[in-house]
């Protein structure tokens, strides 16, 4: 039954659910040509949605009216789905901010300009804090308000532009990816032997075979191409029109716009000519053009696809099952906090945990970039995507899969891909009005060649169209950043920010925190001096004591001294300076001479200077000198060769330490560092690094809580994972494992980034400049002039995979 006897235009019935209108409501919409009453709100947006999702025809062929417990088409209510708290505790994550964010797969995006839209698009919504394309990966960074905007309503809306969005998932990735390979091998196959069929008939054109005689062989071999021609252009050349459409409608310019010109003018023009027996036909140039740019497209996905998946294949780590204690399989998904799992010899680690029974070596290279496993014990963290070793353990389960260290560096990897440099901005913004002014030389072209030489005008234009399409110049940044981020994660550097490629280049003067950075961390007590009547286990245990509230290398050191019960009271961390604590109404201080004397005259603290040369940990009671303690701290292997490196690439070395003992010092001189600064807090530090000459592009290398706030405020910042949670929440980028000359390997990769974009965007300009005015002129053929177009977009990709290696 036809929608129309349903319910008429004036009826006082809705026209979407057919219940009775009240009065005072004012709700139309036009659908099928006429204006139709609708008696609320949520059936006038339902009803704009399916118009708005060209779902016309469910109105003209139902055969009743919605109900208002079925007001939604399928496939809007299965976007409709994603609001459902357990769909997305599957998918979303909140942020520092506690805003959601999710990364999703979006489905159609072939260029900037897709890109772009959906950025614009979006973030005109109420409640979208951010959206970010990458249309390398073909994923998009989404960062909203869940209480002023639901996640639906923004798929609904990326679904309007023309665009399938979806939680990204990585199986469901990989089978988009062969489901669109094989799609585009079906549409290669028939242009390639649609080539090879007319290329045969044109030879025979070319050369002008026939004399008027022969008239009847020719215009046969015409339609006989026009046949074969057809299916090239309704079916293989369907992803371009789609895509040049989806501009058209959204009034942007793609790169398929003047490729899809090109095809349809030059194929109206042969039909004419075939079908009135006059004029030149390009049915050769159709096929050949549409053969050629969809193995550059298959070409180009294959080598994109190849870079984008590095980091996210990191999940495929995780098993797809797991065994509980008792001994059943389950998912590896569906891990919750608190189960308990066992992981035999050689099996992959389902989920973050610790371990309850059991000691084994495992391989976190994955995480580290180091290939020697480690011994991990009871009470040990254990990571999901790692190789158990050689032990039967058993694991507490202490996060979920996507709260799991390896799902958290996929998402903070996907940020830095998703953040574009200032360069590859421009480089859009280029191709988008670059794509504008190829359609006005394209008509300026045509206009000239028709009036001076009609019969080549239009294979001239073509030309125009197809040479210079900006394929190249859109790829030339996102590419090589998709490319360099993944090589980052081999290194062991998991990057958090943005511009951290592009301000490595950059960087002039490094700033280095000392303990557990130059050196190892692994500080070991030497020598204690008693000044008072307590014993040395006695100052060991108070020291300890004091000791256990703080997150710090020094603070592990007395960890094997702790009392069996709780001492202190009213424990005060003092950030850089140390810690007190109140016993029997005594203040007890350990930390640096002036904190725990609380800057007393020496007067009245009588300590030999020859003690502070030798000892740097102090302790007391109400202000009176009870031990000192001496420490050595080792330094790291790689610091030396880390600080001569950047030494020989002109880069000023700076050392900034809490520590004030000769120990500093002597560290410095073994390092060969020239500006050091002891003595330092965590607010001295920052406003050293204010006080720095603003031509100074500053890093900061730290791990402890005293770091946190220069970390946070230096130009790129890199944390220690042996680190404070605080100095890694703070810091761009983190280091995975213990290798610090990895710095310099992650610097020398962001030079080589950049100078491969600066040839990517070279060859794409260069080679538009140059091909530009010989497609003018008339000098390039257009089949040319494809093979042009799609092996500048090869080279590109190509260029920049070599950052792979």
């Amino acid at each position: 039954m036809n929608s129309n006897s349903i319910t008429s235009p004036t009826a006082q019935r809705c026209y979407h659910c057919d219940e009775k209108i009240p009065k005072g409501c004012q709700f139309h919409l036009e659908i099928l040509g006429e204006s139709r009453s609708l008696c609320c709100a949520g059936c006038e947006a339902v009803a704009k949605i399916i118009i708005d999702n060209n779902l016309t025809d469910y109105y003209q062929y139902r055969t009743q009216s919605a109900e208002k417990s079925a007001l939604v088409p399928p496939n809007i209510k299965a976007l409709r789905l994603y609001d459902h708290q357990e769909i997305q505790d599957d998918f979303v994550s909140d942020n520092e901010q506690q805003h959601k964010e999710i990364s999703l797969s979006v489905d159609g995006v072939s260029c900037a300009a897709c890109a772009w839209l959906i950025e614009k698009q979006l973030k005109k919504q109420t409640g979208v804090i951010t959206i970010e394309v990458n249309i390398t990966t073909h994923r998009a960074l989404l960062v909203w308000d869940d209480e002023r905007v639901k996640l639906s309503h923004l798929l609904i809306i990326i679904h309007q532009l023309g665009y399938k969005a979806a939680p990204f998932e990585i199986d469901v990735q990989e089978q988009h990816y062969q489901q669109t390979m094989r799609q585009y091998l079906y549409k290669l196959g028939v242009a390639g032997i649609a080539t090879m069929q007319v290329m045969m008939f044109s030879v025979a054109l070319y050369f002008n075979f026939f004399n008027e005689q022969n008239d009847n062989i020719r215009d046969y071999l015409r339609w006989v191409s026009l046949f074969i021609a057809t299916p090239v252009l309704l079916y293989s050349a369907l992803p371009f029109y789609r895509n040049a459409w989806l501009n058209i409608k959204t009034l942007t310019l793609g790169m398929d716009v003047p490729v899809s010109i090109a095809l349809l003018f030059s194929y109206i023009a042969s039909l004419y000519a075939t079908m009135t027996e006059q004029g030149d036909v390009f049915f050769e140039s159709i096929s050949m053009f549409t053969f050629f740019l969809l193995l550059g497209r298959f070409l180009e996905m294959r080598a994109r696809r190849h870079a984008a998946t590095m980091s996210a294949n990191l999940l495929k780590l995780i098993p797809a099952m797991a065994t509980l204690a008792s001994g059943e399989q389950i998912a590896a998904k569906t891990l919750k906090k608190s189960d308990v799992v066992t992981i035999l010899p050689g099996e992959y680690f389902p989920a973050d945990g610790i371990i309850i029974q059991g000691s084994t070596t495992i391989n976190e290279s994955m995480l580290t970039g180091e290939s020697i496993a480690v011994r991990r014990t009871e009470n040990d963290t254990v990571f999901a995507g790692t190789i158990n070793g050689d032990g039967n353990i058993t694991v507490k389960v202490t996060h979920n899969r996507k709260d799991a260290l390896i799902s958290r560096i996929v998402r903070l990897q996907d940020h830095a891909l998703y953040s574009k440099p200032k360069i590859a901005l421009v480089a859009d913004n280029v191709a988008r009005y670059f794509v504008g002014a190829i359609l006005l030389i394209a008509l300026s072209t045509w206009l000239y060649w028709n009036v001076y030489r009609p019969q080549d005008a239009l294979w001239i234009t073509v030309a125009v169209l197809v040479a210079t399409c900006p394929c190249a110049l859109s790829l030339a940044t996102p590419t090589a950043i998709t490319c360099s981020t993944a090589m980052l994660g081999r290194l062991g550097l998991l990057v958090r920010r943005g511009h951290v490629l592009e301000t490595l280049c950059k960087v002039n003067h490094i700033l280095l925190d000392k303990t557990g950075t130059l050196t190892e961390g692994n500080i070991q007590l030497v020598k204690t001096k008693l000044f008072d009547q307590y014993s040395t286990s006695e100052v060991l245990m108070y020291a300890a004591e004091l000791e256990r509230y703080a997150n710090h290398p020094l603070a592990k050191t007395f960890s094997l001294y702790q009392a069996s019960t709780i001492l202190f009271d009213k424990v005060n961390n003092v950030i850089g300076h140390g810690l007190s604590g109140t016993i029997n109404q005594q203040q007890w201080r350990i930390g640096k001479y002036g904190f725990v004397t609380n800057n007393l005259s020496p007067v009245n603290c009588p300590i030999s200077n020859k003690y502070h040369d030798d000892f740097s940990i102090w302790l007391s009671c109400n202000n009176r000198i009870i031990a000192a303690f001496k420490i050595e701290d080792p330094i790291r292997k790689d610091s030396r060769r880390l600080i001569n490196t950047f030494k020989q690439q002109g880069i000023k070395v700076t050392m900034l330490t809490g520590d004030g003992s000769v120990h500093a010092q002597r560290v410095a001189q073994q390092l060969n560092i020239d500006h050091l600064q002891t003595n330092m807090t965590p607010v001295s530090k920052l406003d050293y690094l204010k006080k720095m000459p603003s031509t100074d592009i500053s890093l900061m290398i730290g791990d402890g809580v005293n770091d946190a706030p220069i970390l946070a405020g230096a130009h790129l910042s890199i944390a220690l994972s042996s680190g404070t949670d605080i100095a890694k929440s703070s810091a761009d980028i983190v280091l995975l494992g213990d290798k610090l000359f990895s710095i310099i390997a992650a610097r020398k990769l962001a030079l080589r980034t950049r100078h491969i974009i600066y040839q990517n965007l070279a060859w794409a300009l260069g080679y538009n400049l140059i091909i530009l005015p010989l497609a003018i002129t008339g000098l390039v053929a257009p089949y040319i002039a494809v093979i042009g177009m799609s092996a500048s977009s090869i080279i590109v990709v190509s260029n920049s995979l070599r950052l792979l290696k």
